[in-house]
């Protein structure tokens, strides 16, 4: 028999059974009819001055950290039953790594784990708990993990000619298995791992496989380090990538027009403003849509930032970029508080799809990703003759061998300009 919820003065409840948890799982009831779970440290006794009885008193050390996890106060169908359960379970995952790190922190040593659990639900509760600027990538990581378990082959992956009644069965089928798939971490051996490295190179472009395994061996070395894992089984096994190299589309002035003078119903403006931006400026995504007006110095025209990828541990991590009077006008000028943000945007997910949409209107027949932005900026202002320190200094790179692989793109788009013209014949 469950037991009854003890609610107190702030309308929260303990969940945690056990009174040696630390920290504890607790829901605050919401006047929306949901619940918002948190987590109460307790780190014992501290010494604080009290002024009303003149001295140093003993009071708690305590602290409250809300997941942003949400129960429904009262589920009324099988769905709101079955939400309440799987967000519950990832919680106490979440409560239970938390407590680990607490102890290890505290006392040098953590419980062993039982190795007999879905590996899949302690990515989530990792991923949840990870604080990092790559967050976004972790969740990637563990998402294509998943797609690769369900489907290792691509055989629910759409084909030019499938019907749509058979994408839409493909689809139904893939998402059936998705929610049924788990994988103990015993199971995740080398030969596993060399398979889905497999899959990430004939999956994506570029260097799409690389950030997401070197993502998911993140992933693997905490499992080890957390005696979830018994050894890595990503040791020795590796994807290559060409440092030296440009691997992504990028787009040259003349479709950079193109995509300006394109509009259609529904575009956000945010997003176009930003995008253009970031081909004007070189940031990226991390980057612009965290700038606020306070980041502009409008009198000298420079825009100023700590870049997110680089901040705290690079002495290049502080960028200043010359603006003109398009950029500033494509700035604006702030109409509340100079911390608003210049490009209010949404999730990343929401930018891309947008994007491709955008450059698809354009007939530009591109993988066009918003890094691209970036490396269209590099190669475009290389062709049009700067300076390879000048283009190291406006990207934020601390030295130059980052910014060596647009030289190359330069030079193979200008014996690509020479191979276009029509086939010499001299006689």
């Amino acid at each position: 028999m469950a037991k009854k919820k003890e609610i107190r003065s702030d309308n929260t409840y303990i969940i945690s059974q056990d009174t040696t948890d630390n920290p504890k799982l607790g829901a605050k009831i919401l006047s929306d009819g949901r619940e918002s779970l948190f987590l109460d440290y307790y780190f014992g006794y501290k010494m604080v001055y009290s002024e009303r009885l003149g001295k140093e008193v003993a009071k708690k050390d305590r602290k409250r950290e809300y997941l942003s996890l949400y129960l429904w106060q009262a589920p009324r169908t099988p769905l709101e039953r079955t939400q309440n359960k799987e967000t519950l379970e990832l919680a106490k995952n979440i409560r239970y790594e938390k407590g680990q790190q607490l102890l290890e922190d505290s006392e040098g040593y953590r419980l062993k784990k039982n190795v007999d659990i879905n590996f899949l639900d302690w990515m989530w509760a990792y991923y949840e708990a990870y604080t990092k600027a790559d967050k976004r990538h972790i969740k990637r990581a563990h998402d294509c993990f998943i797609d690769f378990l369900v489907d290792p082959n691509f055989e629910y992956t759409p084909q030019p000619d499938w019907s749509e009644a058979k994408i839409a069965k493909a689809k139904k089928e893939f998402e059936k298995k998705k929610q049924r798939v788990s994988i103990r971490p015993q199971q995740i051996t080398k030969e596993k791992i060399i398979e889905f490295t497999e899959y990430l190179q004939h999956r994506f472009r570029g260097e799409g496989a690389h950030t997401l395994y070197a993502r998911f061996k993140k992933v693997i070395k905490a499992a080890v380090e957390n005696d979830v894992m018994r050894k890595n089984p990503c040791t020795g096994v590796i994807i290559k990538i060409d440092n030296g190299s440009l691997k992504k589309d990028v787009l040259s002035i003349d479709e950079i027009q193109a995509l300006i003078a394109t509009h259609y119903p529904g575009e956000s403006t945010n997003i176009r403003r930003a995008f253009i931006f970031c081909l004007y400026c070189g940031l990226r995504w991390c980057d612009v849509k965290d700038l606020t007006y306070s980041n502009v110095d409008y009198s000298n025209k420079l825009l100023k930032f700590e870049q997110a990828k680089t901040k705290g541990h690079s002495s290049a991590s502080s960028v200043v970029i010359p603006l003109n009077d398009g950029l500033l006008h494509l700035i604006g000028e702030p109409t509340d508080s100079k911390d608003s943000l210049i490009f209010p945007l949404p999730s990343h997910n929401m930018c891309l799809k947008a994007l491709r949409h955008w450059v698809k209107r354009a007939n530009i027949d591109k993988h066009i990703t918003w890094h691209c932005a970036r490396h269209s900026f590099a190669v475009n202002i290389l062709n049009n003759g700067a300076n390879i320190k000048t283009v190291a200094s406006l990207l934020g790179h601390s030295g130059l061998r980052h910014t060596e692989k647009y030289t190359r793109a330069v030079d193979s788009l200008k014996q690509e300009a020479i191979n276009s013209l029509p086939e010499l014949k001299f006689n």
